[in-house]
């Protein structure tokens, strides 16, 4: 059976697509949008939000300052929100392989950087394949965060995709994605399906496929920080994908090489600050860790490292090494730590 190539996903979204009206499921814009985004997007040229064809918030928290990468960038949506989240001093790069989408973005660059009041832009769009960043003039180590909106899993081949997010990630960088998975590994069939693949669900990869790819590129912890259920709304499609579960799920993984495959207690204890703007109460690092201001919690050494090998560092105390070693982390619900519960456990993704 012939592969799906890269230029029928450029024609779905370049030619066929017009504006969101024109998805035939559900599984795109359905996104729940935190309250200090909608502030922002509310801003954004009407043409800019009409082509957006996102599942989830793909944006993380603490980015001035930043450079960034949007991964399938598209009408410049999430690009032009993270345009203002970075601020003058930040850096947004978008790269998309399809032209219709690259001119709509970049015709409002000038409207976007009067808007917010900058002096120059700082969102520049690029023509490229996220397969190959360097068809983007994307180099290594130079990226400090890189998302993605409902994209990778258009992606031909997915593992060169993460490889080449790695390469372009800073040490200590992170990958904060939104895409769509599957519970099961999509019979090729439907894989080869036009427009099941541009409607971005045969192109979705099985949870626990990711999560050995990532492995095999030597990313051995990722988190999921949001999940849900996908609803298709289209009988037709419906009946041909039959019980195969879509999802929804925003992840996060870091460039932190020395993370081991499964969470290891080394006696070491977070607390959040309540320093990350926006975020004066708690910080959701992922569906396990909550951390409230001010309350110690016993974290295994991953999370610790997450914490305090990263950008996130000033927003965190975090005590103890791993120096010493207590056998595996006990992966349950997230108590807290105090100086009386010195067995107090924590939670992660093992």
């Amino acid at each position: 059976m012939q592969a799906l190539t890269q230029q029928q996903v450029q024609d779905y979204y370049g030619r066929q697509l017009q504006t969101q009206h024109d998805l035939q499921t559900n599984a795109c814009c359905t996104d729940a949008i935190p309250v200090e985004h909608r502030r922002i997007l509310a801003q954004l040229e009407p043409e800019v939000l009409e082509k957006y064809y996102g599942c989830g918030v793909s944006v993380p928290p603490a980015v001035e300052g930043c450079t960034v990468l949007d991964l399938g960038s598209g009408s410049g949506r999430d690009a032009y929100l993270l345009s203002k989240l970075v601020g003058a001093s930040g850096r947004v790069i978008g790269v998309d392989m399809t032209e219709e989408q690259l001119a709509v973005a970049r015709r409002h660059v000038a409207a976007h950087t009067h808007r917010f009041g900058y002096a120059t832009p700082n969102v520049e769009f690029r023509h490229g394949y996220i397969e190959d960043l360097r068809t983007a003039d994307l180099a290594d180590n130079s990226i400090d965060v890189v998302v993605s909106n409902c994209v990778i899993n258009l992606s031909t081949d997915k593992e060169a995709t993460y490889r080449e997010i790695f390469r372009v990630l800073k040490p200590g960088g992170e990958l904060h994605i939104a895409d769509v998975f599957a519970d099961r590994r999509i019979p090729e069939a439907l894989r080869q399906d036009p427009v099941l693949y541009g409607e971005c669900l045969s192109g979705a990869l099985y949870t626990e496929d990711f999560r050995r790819l990532l492995q095999r590129i030597g990313i051995a912890d990722h988190r999921i920080t949001a999940s849900r259920r996908l609803t298709i709304g289209n009988p037709e499609i419906e009946a041909k994908v039959g019980n195969i579960g879509f999802y929804s799920l925003t992840v996060r993984a870091f460039k932190l090489p020395e993370l081991e495959d499964r969470c290891e207690d080394h006696g070491q204890v977070a607390t959040y600050l309540g320093t990350v703007p926006g975020q004066p109460h708690a910080f959701l690092l992922d569906d396990h860790h909550r951390f409230e201001t001010g309350r110690p919690m016993l974290v295994c050494g991953n999370t610790a490292a997450m914490l305090s090998q990263t950008r996130y560092a000033p927003y965190f105390r975090v005590l103890g090494d791993q120096s010493q070693h207590f056998g595996l982390f006990n992966c349950g619900p997230s108590p807290a730590a105090s100086a009386s519960t010195a067995d107090a456990s924590g939670g992660c993704g093992c």
